[in-house]
């Protein structure tokens, strides 16, 4: 069976996936290409309480890593989108840090925008399979 371009799903789907007709991940090869991850409930809600919506976003793409075999430590790529960067950066760090607590730390890109579909923090990330797991 060839590992291009298979759809990865976290145990428990979220209504977003469905909603929007997406797939949280890709693998192809030894990749693994994680959609945009926001603070949503299973219900597809934003979580109102933003640092919370940041840590429910980092728990929704552990969910997709472990799915496929990864880690945090995996990641190589993160992209993450703020509605408000200056005002949301401190609660974004926090929750950063907690994660990526040590070195080498994955590169990152911040981008801000106007809208994210009633969300306010978004990230997607590429990570590498680890070996054992393609």
């Amino acid at each position: 069976m060839s590992l291009a371009n298979q759809a990865i799903f976290p145990p428990n789907r979220h209504a977003l996936y469905e909603a929007h007709g997406y797939s949280p991940a890709i693998r192809s090869g030894d990749l693994l290409f994680v959609s945009g991850q926001v603070g949503s409930r299973e219900d597809g809600t934003p979580e109102p309480d933003f640092k919370k919506q940041v840590e429910l976003a980092f728990e929704n793409l552990r969910a997709i890593l472990e799915a496929a075999g990864c880690s945090f430590d995996d990641i190589i790529d993160v992209t993450s989108f703020h509605t408000d960067p200056e005002n949301q950066f401190g609660d974004i760090m926090a929750v950063k840090g907690a994660v990526f607590d040590q070195a080498p730390y994955p590169n990152w890109t911040a981008v801000g925008v106007t809208w994210l579909s009633g969300f306010d923090f978004e990230i997607k990330v590429v990570a590498r399979i680890p070996d054992g797991q393609v």
